[in-house]
């Protein structure tokens, strides 16, 4: 494995506030999904400790900036997402932190309980090789985006559909950017995506995992299944 990763690849995290997060959970659940939000977002940061190089938190407004300094007492590096799509904020992030001679980027989000060390270990290994890395989820979306080089324009890929990762990789292809794809993982937004996530994490001893597959257990015994289908990804 490469250990260079650690030096030279930037982990960048989008995220919301529990109380401001899973608003298309929340229209199946009520207030029970800021809760869903707060156990991914405990997930989250068990991943972040386990980082070795460089990260930083990209908030979605000043909400949920004010609420992070709430949360992590130590200094951290933070840049806003800005407004628009995935796409625009994307691209926001990335131009800032390319202004600073970042090279190697990896954007992840909240909402992936899926994520582990090993896997963002892979992303950054692949990303030494490839132009860009993708985490493919089971909705058609993606939970983790990297790149070595510049993002071009992603306003218009559909961030809102099962199309999303094709359209990604055809984004690479016609831009000519190496691509590789990681094994494909899930995010949460739905009841039905809690229902899976129990199921996938009863066996994964890591406490956080523990905390949110206790929790389904406790609170979604007589749920039903849900159609939805979400497939922005790591933004909410």
């Amino acid at each position: 494995m490469n250990k260079k990763y650690s030096t030279d690849v930037h982990l960048v995290l989008f995220f919301k506030s529990p109380d401001n997060a899973k608003s298309r959970l929340a229209l199946e659940i009520g207030k029970c999904a800021s809760e869903v939000a707060k156990l991914l977002w405990e997930c989250t940061l068990e991943d972040l400790n386990d980082w070795h190089g460089q990260i930083w938190f990209s908030p979605a407004n000043l909400g949920d900036r004010l609420w992070l300094d709430s949360q992590v007492r130590q200094p951290m590096k933070v840049v806003s997402q800005g407004n628009g799509n995935l796409g625009e904020r994307i691209n926001h992030v990335d131009k800032i932190l390319r202004s600073q001679n970042v090279k190697k980027i990896i954007y992840i989000g909240m909402d992936c309980p899926g994520l582990n060390p090993n896997y963002l270990r892979k992303a950054a290994d692949e990303l030494q090789q490839s132009d860009v890395v993708l985490g493919p989820s089971l909705d058609g979306g993606v939970v983790l985006m990297g790149a070595q080089h510049a993002w071009p324009d992603l306003c218009n890929l559909p961030w809102s559909t099962s199309r999303l990762c094709d359209e990604l990789k055809n984004t690479c292809k016609k831009s000519k950017r190496t691509f590789k794809q990681l094994h494909t993982l899930y995010d949460i937004d739905s009841k039905r995506d809690l229902l899976y996530a129990q199921k996938d994490l009863a066996s994964i001893s890591r406490i956080t995992r523990q905390n949110l597959f206790n929790w389904i257990k406790d609170n979604l015994k007589d749920f039903q299944d849900s159609t939805s289908n979400n497939t922005e990804g790591f933004t909410n």
